[in-house]
C-alpha cells in the first residue's frame, strides 16, 4: 500500500460513475495467458484496478486464470464469493496508514478493531489480515519495536485461536512514506522474533523494499520463514513490472518459489496505459511474467 493507494481511492467514486457510463464492464479483448504452470497463487490488489467495478475486476481476474483479489473488505466479500474468488489480504481493522501500531497512543483504538475484524475475517472464512506499524513521529526504532509488541500481544492469542494471520506490511519510507516506521526487513523481522507467534508474519512489499534498501532476492533467500505474502510493482514509478523498470520480477518470482513458498504473490502496480482493455492486458502481462 503507498500514498498512490490513498490519492487514487480518493477520486475513485467519481471515476466509477464516469467509468460505468462509457460501459467500461465488458469483457476485456485481451491477449489470452494460457493455462497457469499452477506454481504461484497470483493475486492482484483491488485498489490498483479502481476503474472497473469489483464484479468486473472479479470477470477479469476470472478470464486470466486465477482467483483472488487483495485488501478487500467485509462490503466487498459477498461480491467474491459470487465468482469463487479468495480475499486473499483482508483489510478494513486499521485506522490509516500512518496511525498504527508502533506508536501507543492508537493502541486503545486499534486492540478492539482488529479483535473484532478478526472475528469478520475468521467467520467469513479468510485467513490474512493486514496491519501497519504507523509512522515513528519521533519514537526510536528501539522504542516503535516495544510499542508494537505491547499492543500486537494484546490481539494474537485471539488471532491464533480464530486461525487469522496478521501481517504486517513494509512500505519504503523513501518516496511514498516519509516517516513509516516498518520500512526495513530488519525492523519488521525483530518484530517477528518478539512476538513469536505462527499467526503474525511479515507482507514483503517488493517495490518498497527495492527503494528503501535493495539486495531483494538476497533478502527473499535469507529470510522467506517471516514473509508469508508478497506484493509487486515496478521500480520506478510503481507501474508494470516489465522491461520498462530496474527489477527482474520472474527472477524474483522464482526465488520466492524456491524457498517452498506457499502463500499469495499479488500484484500492486498502477497500470499506465489510460485505456481500459490496456489495463487488463497489463494485468494479464504481469500475472505471465511472475508465473515461474
Amino acid at each position: 500500500m503507498s500514498g498512490d493507494r490513498r490519492r487514487v481511492l480518493k477520486g475513485a467514486a467519481a471515476a466509477l460513475a464516469g467509468a460505468a457510463i462509457a460501459g467500461c464492464s465488458h469483457e476485456a479483448d485481451i491477449t489470452q495467458i494460457g493455462p497457469l504452470k499452477g506454481n504461484v497463487r497470483h493475486a492482484v490488489a483491488r485498489w490498483t484496478f479502481w476503474h472497473l467495478s469489483l464484479e468486473s475486476l472479479c470477470q477479469l481476474v476470472k478470464q486470466l486464470g486465477f482467483s483472488a483479489i487483495d485488501l478487500c473488505g467485509p462490503d466487498d466479500w459477498p461480491t467474491l464469493r459470487q465468482y469463487g474468488i479468495d480475499s486473499s489480504m483482508c483489510n478494513g481493522a486499521e485506522l490509516n496508514l500512518t496511525d498504527g501500531w508502533c506508536d501507543a497512543t492508537f493502541h486503545d483504538q486499534l486492540i478492539p478493531r482488529y479483535l473484532q475484524h478478526i472475528d469478520l475475517v475468521a467467520d467469513a472464512g479468510y485467513t490474512n489480515l493486514v496491519c501497519f506499524s504507523g509512522n515513528a513521529r519521533g519514537i526510536t526504532p528501539a522504542q516503535g519495536l516495544d510499542n508494537a509488541v505491547r499492543g500486537l500481544r494484546e490481539v494474537l492469542p485471539h488471532a491464533e485461536a480464530r486461525g487469522v494471520t496478521l501481517f504486517m506490511e513494509l512500505f519504503n519510507s523513501k518516496i511514498d512514506h516519509p516517516d513509516y516506521m516498518a520500512d526495513n526487513s530488519a525492523w519488521g523481522i525483530a518484530l517477528c522474533d518478539r512476538l513469536n507467534s505462527p499467526q503474525f508474519r511479515l507482507l514483503y512489499d517488493i517495490y518498497h523494499m527495492q527503494i528503501n534498501e535493495g539486495d531483494v532476492i538476497r533478502t527473499i533467500r535469507d529470510h522467506h520463514p517471516y514473509f508469508g505474502h508478497f506484493h509487486t510493482a515496478g521500480v520506478p514509478g510503481r507501474h508494470e513490472i516489465d522491461h520498462t523498470q530496474e527489477l527482474n520480477y520472474a527472477a524474483i518470482a522464482q526465488a520466492i518459489i524456491d524457498t517452498g513458498f506457499s502463500g499469495y504473490i499479488a500484484q500492486e502496480f498502477l497500470p499506465s496505459p489510460f485505456d481500459w482493455d490496456a489495463k487488463a492486458q497489463s494485468l494479464a502481462d504481469a500475472i505471465r511474467i511472475c508465473d515461474v
